[in-house]
C-alpha cells in the first residue's frame, strides 16, 4: 500500500465533512486531487472506502475500518511534531489527558502539580469531556490518557481502577429531603436545581439521565464549581447532584446535607484509561504510574 499522510489527512476530513469538496478545501487540495487521491487508495485496496451521493458521501464498512486506523497515526505524527518542535522551546514532551468534570475538579490538580514538580520538562494538556466522549477519543486515538467513569469505557479500552465517584443529592439542612438516606432521581426532577454551567461535562451526564426519565431539569443558577453551588443549596435556592467527595469537603463549612442517589448511574467507578498503556510514550506512561500509586 502507498498511502502517505496527506492521503490520510485527506481521508479523515472528508469522512468527518462527509463531503470530498470540504475535505479538500480542509486541507489544501484541489477537488480533482483529492478525488484522484481517494480513488487511488480504494484501486489499491480493491475496495470501495466511500458511498458517493447527491448529498455528500457515507463511509463503507472498510472505509470506517480505514479511519479509525487513520486517525491513530495522523494523531501519533501531529504528537511526534509537537514533541520535535517543543525541544526548540527547552521542553521535551507533552502529554494529552482528558477527563471527566469531578475528576479534574477532585483529584488531577494536586495529582498535576505534584507530577509537573517532578517531570519539568514535561507539558500536560488537561481537556474536559464526558466519559462517553473521552472513551470515543481514547479509542479513535485522539489523546494518549483518560480519566473517565469505568462504565463508558468498552472492552478494547485498558483501564486501571482509580477512585470511587459517586454521585449524590445535596440539599439544604432545613429541606425535607435532609433526613432521607436515599432516594430516586425520578423523586426530584421536578424540583428547582442550582448547577455547573451547561458546558461542563457533569451537566450533559445528568440533563441525559433527567432526559431519559422523560425530565427536563429546571436550573435556578449555573455556576462553574461545587462550592458556590453548595452555598446557592445552603441557601435553599435549590438542589444539586454532584460528587460525593465534593459534597463532603462542602458540608464541613455549610449547612447541607447529602442523599444517596439509587440509580446505577450514580454509583460510579474512575479507572485511567489508555488504547494500550504500554504503547504510550515515556511521559504519559510516568503520568500513569504517578496517578496509580495516587490510587493505591
Amino acid at each position: 500500500m502507498q498511502f502517505d499522510l496527506v492521503d490520510l489527512r485527506l481521508f479523515v476530513a472528508v469522512a468527518d465533512d462527509r463531503s470530498i469538496t470540504h475535505g479538500a478545501a480542509r486541507v489544501h487540495l484541489a477537488l480533482p486531487s483529492a478525488s484522484a487521491r481517494i480513488k487511488a487508495m480504494e484501486e489499491t485496496l480493491g475496495i470501495a472506502l466511500l458511498k458517493r451521493g447527491r448529498r455528500g458521501v457515507e463511509l463503507t464498512a472498510a472505509g470506517e475500518n480505514l479511519l479509525g486506523h487513520a486517525r491513530v497515526i495522523v494523531h501519533n505524527v501531529e504528537t511526534m511534531r509537537g514533541d520535535l518542535q517543543a525541544f526548540a522551546r527547552g521542553l521535551k514532551a507533552s502529554v494529552h489527558l482528558l477527563a471527566n468534570t469531578s475528576g479534574l475538579s477532585e483529584y488531577l490538580p494536586k495529582l498535576l502539580a505534584a507530577f509537573l514538580q517532578e517531570h519539568p520538562h514535561v507539558n500536560i494538556d488537561v481537556e474536559e469531556r464526558e466519559s462517553s466522549g473521552i472513551a470515543t477519543a481514547i479509542a479513535s486515538g485522539a489523546a494518549d490518557l483518560g480519566l473517565a467513569a469505568e462504565y463508558a469505557l468498552p472492552d478494547s479500552i485498558e483501564r486501571i481502577p482509580f477512585s470511587e465517584d459517586r454521585l449524590v443529592l445535596v440539599v439544604a439542612r432545613q429541606d425535607e429531603l435532609a433526613n432521607r438516606r436515599q432516594l430516586d432521581f425520578r423523586d426530584v426532577v421536578d424540583r428547582d436545581f442550582v448547577g455547573l454551567t451547561s458546558a461542563s461535562a457533569l451537566h450533559a451526564h445528568i440533563a441525559g439521565h433527567a432526559a431519559r426519565l422523560g425530565a427536563r431539569l429546571r436550573y435556578r443558577a449555573r455556576l462553574n464549581n461545587f462550592e458556590t453551588i453548595a452555598q446557592m443549596v445552603a441557601a435553599g435556592i435549590g438542589i444539586a447532584v454532584m460528587p460525593e467527595v465534593a459534597a463532603k469537603r462542602c458540608a464541613r463549612s455549610m449547612r447541607i446535607a447529602m442523599v444517596r442517589i439509587r440509580d446505577p448511574w450514580a454509583n460510579r467507578k474512575l479507572a485511567i484509561c489508555a488504547r494500550s498503556f504500554r504503547a504510550l510514550p515515556k511521559p504519559a506512561q510516568q503520568l500513569v504510574e504517578h496517578l496509580r500509586k495516587a490510587a493505591q
